[in-house]
């Protein structure tokens, strides 16, 4: 029976750490040393809840729930799911697909431990595919929407009756304008926020030389998110 539990470490590992892997090289905060301690520690609980329950059989034929501690590690990886996800100052939110990534090194964990190798294997490969492949296959022949990405643009200009001008200026460049938000400074000028959609292959420093070259901007900050 050791030999198994061994084999089950093996493999839970060996999954963990494909997963950490593809984290690992988007430099994500949740890369290949938490992906392996998540999966092999789930993988080695809920072997030892299932071992426990037939170790500790009370009498009188009471028996225990074999799985009753590996359901709490899908609760309880949730703390360190929300650990990775931010709130920018943007109102963007970032880190969850990391987090999903953590929930699902938990479960290939879990389903290892159970003995579902083939489960788990087959699990990590669509894991992979729907986070790595997918979206490139969507990105080329899916609609519109999912072919652009989002930047976020700050301005500042002098003259607040410019402010339809320079909208309707940056618009033309093939930029679709998704939300506008406008402030009065201190200084007497304005300062205009826009999140903007573009083509996923356009370059960001092609978006920014565009809009420079827009009368009445006197300074300008660009954020790719």
């Amino acid at each position: 029976m050791e030999h198994q539990f061994f084999l089950k470490l093996g493999i839970s590992a060996i999954l963990g750490l494909i997963i950490g892997l593809e984290r690992e090289l988007k430099r994500k905060p949740v890369g290949l040393k938490t992906s392996l301690v998540i999966c092999i520690v789930s993988c080695l609980l809920t072997i030892v809840s299932i071992e426990s329950a037939y170790v500790f059989e009370k009498p009188d034929h009471i028996t225990m729930d074999p799985l009753r501690l590996a359901a709490q590690i899908v609760s309880g990886i949730g703390f360190l799911g929300a650990g990775v996800i931010l709130r920018r100052g943007n109102d963007s939110i970032s880190g969850l697909t990391t987090a999903a990534m953590i929930w699902g090194a938990a479960g290939i964990g879990i389903a290892v431990g159970a003995g579902f190798f083939l489960e788990a294997m087959t699990g990590v490969i669509l894991l992979i595919i729907s986070v790595e492949l997918l979206p490139l296959i969507l990105r080329l022949l899916g609609p519109k929407q999912l072919q652009e990405k989002e930047i976020l643009l700050r301005l500042k200009v002098s003259d607040q009756h410019n402010i339809t001008d320079i909208t309707n200026q940056v618009k033309e460049n093939d930029i679709t304008l998704k939300h506008i938000r406008i402030k009065d400074l201190d200084t007497n000028e304005q300062f205009i926020q826009m999140k903007i959609l573009v083509h996923q292959k356009k370059p960001t420093t092609d978006v920014y030389y565009e809009v420079r070259k827009i009368e009445g901007i006197r300074s300008i900050e660009i954020e790719s998110l």
